[in-house]
């Protein structure tokens, strides 16, 4: 029998960006065939865990905007770790901070699923190794086995495929989201691929090339010096062209002082620009927080960080 913990758990859940994302070709399985570089930043919600006497999963949040129910990643997390110990004792009160915004490009869900996985594994003593860990993260999301260790990492297949990207990136960012604002990341895909399919990629061979492109790619520690870097992400175009504000974030974006790099994340709509390190953001993000606000957007500047979740 599972002995339980009687401490209380808390757990950083950060967001992330997308220093890339192409969209090779789709899969058998019905998923977009990516390669990705996904960045931390530390932008975070926070998870708090608490075991209860009912063997129930009990989810409350300070967000009226977000589903408490079993759609929720969170319990959809929480349920597949209770299927396969098969001990309906196991319940949990989960509370969620959330600070990262809904619908947004930033993964929010995903990492509160991979912070679910890690802190009911801890709080239930259940020992679960990090395969098994990672096995379940990716039947609840493409993006979920990205936040088990984080940090900056490649990501191929359907996300799920990891290469840690070897870099001590210490970039500040400025984040740019319209609050009224949010992009289905299924139907963006959708579009995409009515839009682009003749153009996907099936030989494994040009497959793996894309990959070891993208492995030599331009963010790295050795060549930043001041110029300006193009992101690519293939989604940007559908989402742009369909949403006004993401055109008017990137405008702004590209027109800061000292910034080297802007794009949008992920399916949008927050778009953000980079620059040399958080001293250089606060201080251009403190400049322009008054226009930022002024056209309607909810502005943020952060870190890069190297971890994905972590315990409090």
């Amino acid at each position: 029998m599972t002995k339980l913990s009687t401490t209380k758990i808390c757990v950083k859940s950060p967001a992330k960006i997308n220093l890339h994302l192409e969209i090779i070709g789709k899969r058998k399985d019905g998923y977009h065939e990516l390669a990705m570089i996904m960045q931390n930043i530390d932008l975070s919600d926070y998870v708090e865990f608490e075991n209860n006497e009912i063997g129930e999963i009990e989810l409350k949040s300070d967000c009226e905007d977000l589903s408490l129910n079993d759609d929720n990643l969170i319990v959809k997390a929480a349920n597949a770790l209770k299927e396969i110990t098969n001990n309906k004792r196991l319940g949990a009160d989960i509370f969620l901070k959330k600070n990262i915004p809904i619908g947004a490009g930033l993964a929010g869900g995903s990492s509160n699923a991979a912070a679910t996985l890690i802190g009911l594994n801890k709080l239930w003593n259940l020992n679960l190794n990090y395969d098994t860990i990672l096995s379940l993260s990716a039947k609840l999301g493409s993006d979920v086995p990205f936040f088990v260790n984080g940090g900056c990492q490649f990501c191929f297949g359907r996300g799920e495929i990891l290469e840690k990207y070897n870099s001590q990136f210490d970039y500040g960012v400025i984040l740019l989201k319209n609050p009224k604002i949010s992009v289905s990341t299924a139907e963006t895909y959708k579009k995409y691929s009515q839009k682009y399919s003749s153009k996907y990629i099936i030989k494994s061979e040009k497959r793996n090339a894309i990959r070891n492109n993208l492995r030599m790619s331009e963010f790295n520690d050795f060549n930043f010096s001041g110029q300006m870097i193009k992101i690519k992400n293939d989604l940007q175009f559908i989402v742009e062209n369909e949403n006004d504000s993401v055109k008017q974030a990137l405008y702004l974006l590209s027109n800061l002082q000292n910034c080297f790099s802007f794009s949008m994340s992920g399916s949008g709509p927050t778009c953000f620009a980079l620059f040399e390190d958080i001293n250089k953001a606060t201080e251009v993000f403190e400049k322009n927080q008054k226009i930022f606000n002024n056209n309607g957007f909810e502005a943020w500047v952060c870190k890069f960080i190297n971890s994905g979740i972590t315990f409090l």
